[in-house]
């Protein structure tokens, strides 16, 4: 298994931002909720897949 998962720390210093900014994002629910694996208590990122969520919000507020 070589895909890599980030934990909430980790995404918020890639993104370069506060780890509330990104407990905030999990709060939410939708089809524009942030990318994200539950995995019991715990929450995990894919990058790519949190770059395209980006990239789709950037666009559709654009």
């Amino acid at each position: 298994m070589d895909e890599v998962f980030l934990t909430v720390e980790q995404l918020a210093e890639t993104l370069n931002v506060p780890k509330s900014w990104v407990y905030a994002r999990t709060m939410e629910t939708g089809p524009n909720a942030i990318p994200r694996l539950k995995l019991g208590k715990y929450v995990r990122f894919r990058p790519a897949d949190v770059m395209d969520w980006l990239e789709r919000q950037n666009r559709d507020r654009n």
